[in-house]
């Protein structure tokens, strides 16, 4: 972890959700003051027990730090948060936008910014609020190649390593691209073991095996022991991947592709959010592959 040159730089953050609570307490154990911002008083509270100073208004934030984190469910949301900040951003802030969002008004978003003298990073992230808190997740960064180094510090202390991509919307592009593999991934895995699960096949060793053959990935590592023993505490909620897969799904067929597995994955996500796991962890879409119960017919 490279800490800040200067002692107690102070990083804004809006949104204090799972990922938001995740990079402030990197921050914070990186050396960095952090000010926050969330309509949630209780997300703010914990920012205040973590060490950093919790505000309601993102207008503070934005008037108080020169770099400010976003951390928000979508591009739409950011765009009301760049759009509150009117009159108080200011030439020469930096703003460093994590949310998993639509390429296209990614991109224009960055252009209103630059129009008020503003940088605008659109850096996304691959990985959990678990691995986020290891500073284990990998960035993404498109924007102003001068503005990426100038962030350097606060990559180095979130992840492990930092992919500048190219021009503002790129790191959304490639955001979807990944995710549309890690998220095929976490499916065929979640369908390999309701299928050894079906027939009788001891999960842990079906795990193990899996690990050891050339089936392996990563994400067997991050998710395999919560898909067996059914532990969907939220990481990563499955709704919120529900949100990536259908704009991928959306942004593919824009480009002229079929899609077929990310629209079959999109439905499998959607039959487990109606069955009511979407507030749990991505994790939890091996509830709609598993085998249905069977109930005893009444007499």
């Amino acid at each position: 972890m490279i800490a800040p040159s200067a002692p107690a730089a102070t990083i804004g953050l809006i949104g204090l959700g799972l990922m938001g609570s995740a990079f402030a307490g990197r921050l914070l154990a990186g050396g960095f003051a952090v000010l926050g911002c969330d309509i949630d008083p209780a997300k703010r509270e914990a920012l205040n027990a973590l060490g950093g100073r919790g505000v309601a208004r993102a207008q503070e934030v934005f008037q108080h730090c020169d770099r400010v984190i976003l951390s928000l469910p979508s591009h739409r949301e950011a765009a009301q948060v760049i759009a509150a900040g009117d009159g108080v951003l200011r030439p020469g802030q930096i703003v460093i936008d994590t949310t998993t969002g639509d390429p296209e008004p990614t991109a224009a978003l960055a252009g209103v910014l630059a129009a008020r003298g503003v940088t605008y990073l659109d850096a996304t992230v691959s990985g959990s609020s678990a691995q986020v808190r290891g500073g284990a997740v990998t960035l993404m960064v498109g924007g102003n190649a001068a503005a990426f180094a100038q962030c350097a510090d606060v990559f180095a202390c979130i992840g492990r390593q930092a992919f500048h991509t190219g021009a503002a919307g790129t790191g959304a592009k490639m955001k979807l691209v990944t995710n549309l593999v890690l998220g095929l991934n976490r499916a065929a895995l979640a369908e390999g073991l309701a299928l050894a699960e079906s027939l009788d096949l001891n999960l842990e060793q079906t795990l193990a095996v899996m690990r050891a053959c050339p089936a392996y990935s990563r994400i067997m590592d991050t998710k395999g022991e919560r898909m067996i023993h059914g532990d969907f505490a939220p990481d990563a909620r499955l709704s919120q991947h529900l949100k990536d897969v259908r704009l991928i799904v959306e942004t593919g067929q824009q480009a002229g592709l079929p899609m077929p597995l990310s629209a079959a994955h999109r439905a499998v996500l959607e039959a487990a959010e109606a069955a009511g796991w979407g507030e749990r962890d991505n994790s939890a879409i091996i509830q709609a592959l598993r085998a249905p119960v069977t109930r005893p017919v009444e007499p």
